[in-house]
């Protein structure tokens, strides 16, 4: 069985046409490993977030191929898959700078959603969910709303929600940036946790060096094109 968690092979993206063309990735090629945590570190504006989106099925490449796992979903012009969000919905974590909890709904609720759009039934989706919110220790918030948990907590919540669906690639963009720098590594150290103890791909996008001494490999954007660091140690 393949090992591969996110391939990508000259992925090219470019917005507009003519002299308003802007070319934000070109040719850039990366792969990411069942179980391996990478960071993705390059100035405002070099496209971090624009990759992160193509990867996660959410914005359309100009050319190249992607794989998921051994899936591959984009091919050169078009998407090899019939239907993105089912493969969103099934296969990919997403966790923002933001936790975008449902204000409406308690916090096992916001962790139980997908799971039942993904046809899971209550019972199981429950279960998950406390497994979940005891594992990032806020079980006990499990029926608190939103607004009435700290930062820390509403985003360890949606954390649970993004692991709530069994992926395996999990895309966080800039998931520390609200956080101060204490919560910010405890953040850190539990994707770190979820990529060893549940084999999933993550890649991270931040700013903040300060993280990156907790990730298997560093992808920076340089040139349109994504430059890969391997780590040689680790802060455990």
């Amino acid at each position: 069985m393949s090992d591969i968690g996110i391939k990508v092979e000259n992925l090219t993206k470019i917005f507009g046409s003519g002299e308003n063309e802007v070319r934000v990735l070109e040719n850039a090629s990366l792969e990411v490993k069942k179980g391996e945590f990478a960071a993705l570190v390059a100035p405002s504006g070099a496209g971090k977030t624009t990759l992160l989106m193509m990867l996660g099925c959410v914005t359309k490449p100009t050319s190249g191929k992607i794989w998921l796992g051994e899936e591959l979903v984009w091919n050169e012009d078009h998407w090899s898959i019939s239907d993105t969000r089912k493969i969103r919905r099934e296969k990919i974590g997403f966790i923002f700078q933001a936790h975008y909890l449902i204000p409406f709904l308690n916090i096992i609720e916001n962790v139980k959603l997908i799971p039942l759009v993904n046809g899971w039934d209550d019972k199981k989706a429950e279960k998950k969910a406390i497994e979940l919110l005891e594992y990032f220790e806020i079980a006990d918030k499990q029926k608190s709303m939103p607004s009435e948990l700290s930062g820390g907590q509403n985003q360890r919540a949606a954390i649970a929600r993004a692991l709530s669906n069994e992926p395996k690639i999990i895309l966080a963009d800039e998931p520390t940036a609200a956080l101060d720098m204490q919560r910010a590594v405890n953040v850190v150290k539990m994707l770190r946790k979820i990529t060893i103890e549940q084999n999933v791909a993550i890649i991270m996008v931040t700013h903040d060096e300060r993280l990156l001494p907790y990730c298997d490999k560093i992808l920076s954007i340089q040139n349109r094109k994504v430059v890969t660091t391997t780590q040689n140690a680790h802060i455990i």
